[in-house]
């Protein structure tokens, strides 16, 4: 039996509830009516047109993401831009775009959990929690075994495939105990961090002066947006898998790191 776009929303909603998200997000449907039947769904960190076109190919109707689609709001749809073109096409194609933001990145056992647990990080607590409920909020520190900086920063590299890892050199801290991880942009959280005692922060889109304000305090490992979210794909998978068992989902292939490096 087919489930409903409002089913799958459901199901994410009741792991991830839209009253995490912070306030300036744009999370939940985008685009379709919710009591739509979903044939596939498609997986992704961001939706692009390429996205869209391999959805329409595999013949899923249905497109969650973790980054929204529409986040400052659209006030013309003429196919100047990516997005305008992918919303006239997904309501021509009849395909639904869901996504689940920052709710995802504050939920218990959300994006930053998933971060600790692919560094086999133990004794977890949020490193910025909600006010209601401290399994809830951004980021995550826990404990490591004592392991050498440089070979701390090689396993970050290679658990999370960066290609260039940025790092803070002038940190004076030789191992590494207790670590804190914050998925996509979480230099904000550096100060929590120093707070909570972690020898190092991995995260994403740190700044110059971050590197400079904060590097003697605390080692700064900068493995990029992209690298830190696109394990949103497997938690997407693992909530609808196992709550809705007959839905089928399908990460994307054809998604790429905006960023290149040479």
């Amino acid at each position: 039996m087919k489930k409903t776009v409002r089913e799958i929303a459901t199901v994410i909603e009741t792991f991830a509830p839209k009253g995490l998200q912070e306030s300036y997000d744009n999370a939940g449907l985008q685009i379709g009516h919710p009591d739509m039947e979903v044939t596939a769904v498609m997986l992704c960190l961001d939706v692009t047109e390429e996205i869209l076109e391999e959805a329409l190919e595999r013949r899923c109707n249905l497109i969650v993401s973790h980054h929204p689609l529409i986040f400052k709001g659209l006030k013309e749809i003429t196919g100047r831009t990516a997005t305008e073109r992918i919303v006239e096409k997904a309501i021509r194609e009849n395909v639904a775009i869901y996504s689940s933001h920052t709710n995802l990145d504050s939920a218990k056992e959300g994006v930053s959990y998933e971060m600790a647990h692919l560094l086999n990080l133990c004794n977890l607590k949020v490193l910025d929690p909600k006010p209601a409920d401290n399994e809830t909020g951004l980021g995550i520190v826990g404990d490591v075994q004592p392991t050498p900086k440089i070979e701390f920063l090689r396993k970050v590299k290679d658990t999370f495939k960066v290609k260039a890892l940025r790092y803070s050199g002038q940190s004076p801290q030789l191992v590494v105990r207790k670590v804190a991880v914050c998925s996509g942009s979480g230099a904000s959280l550096i100060g929590d961090a120093i707070n909570a005692g972690a020898d190092i922060i991995v995260t994403g889109d740190v700044k110059y002066h971050d590197f400079t304000s904060y590097g003697l305090d605390i080692i700064i490992a900068d493995i990029g947006h992209f690298e830190s979210e696109i394990i949103t794909k497997v938690i997407f998978s693992r909530i609808i898998r196992e709550a809705l068992p007959g839905v089928e989902t399908y990460y994307s292939e054809r998604e790429t790191n905006p960023i290149k490096y040479l």
